[in-house]
């Protein structure tokens, strides 16, 4: 089975327990105006790939893994966009014995339960509390990520909660009660994680021709992060 990636982190530690093999899957629906890597949005991009090799090449960190706790981390982009490459990979990474994290937005084209089936960790990042918010930050229709979220609940899997906190979109504490609401709903959230907005990624917007929605806008104050995530894992139940 053939998919699309764009790149590869072998030594991750910051996407899901242990040392993470990570593999960032091409192609995203999604237009989130903090982006930092465009370069992911088009599936034509990327590199096309077996997904027994992909498989080789996680293998040889399989040691690592084991000494660690840690595992296979499917990312992107947005991993959903591939669900018979993604899906076929899960599968072939279980059967190895390789623990197994999807890193996503929850908007994807479907097949939502089968992947689940093969996932040990999903870990959510969910853009906006509402549909309107949602459309003008992401460029989505909400109910998708409803769908997913859902099929989440329904498989009983482990969830780690990630929310990028953009000044004047999703910050505030009204924001953070309908999040932490929202959150109340999934039955094994283990983890919540708020990332503060940052203008890194705006020099490949320049490179690609893109423009950039969110232009000088500042970064949000990592102070002001800590102590909405505070209230949001009360209002959470954490």
């Amino acid at each position: 089975m053939k998919g699309k990636i764009h790149s590869i982190e072998t030594l991750g530690l910051n996407d899901g327990p242990g040392i993470r093999f990570v593999s960032f899957f091409q192609g995203c629906r999604l237009r989130c105006a903090y982006c930092h890597n465009p370069d992911t949005w088009k599936l034509g991009g990327g590199m096309e790939m077996e997904s027994e090799e992909l498989l080789k090449k996680a293998l040889r960190f399989k040691h690592y893994f084991d000494r660690s706790g840690g595992g296979v981390t499917c990312s992107g982009g947005e991993p959903l966009m591939q669900p018979d490459f993604l899906i076929d990979f899960l599968k072939k990474c279980k059967r190895a014995g390789i623990h197994t994290a999807l890193d996503t937005a929850g908007f994807g084209i479907g097949r939502y339960e089968e992947i689940l089936e093969y996932t040990d960790l999903v870990i959510l990042d969910i853009k906006h509390v509402d549909r309107a918010g949602y459309r003008q930050l992401a460029g989505g229709d909400i109910g998708e990520f409803h769908k997913f979220a859902h099929a989440v609940n329904e498989s009983g899997k482990k969830v780690w909660i990630r929310h990028v906190v953009v000044p004047g979109m999703t910050d505030g504490n009204e924001h953070m009660e309908k999040l932490g609401r929202m959150i109340r709903k999934f039955d094994r959230v283990e983890k919540i994680e708020l990332l503060p907005y940052h203008n890194l990624g705006v020099s490949k917007y320049e490179s690609m021709g893109i423009a950039y929605r969110l232009q000088g806008l500042l970064p949000m104050n990592a102070e002001k992060v800590e102590s909405y995530e505070k209230k949001l894992r009360e209002t959470a139940g954490l």
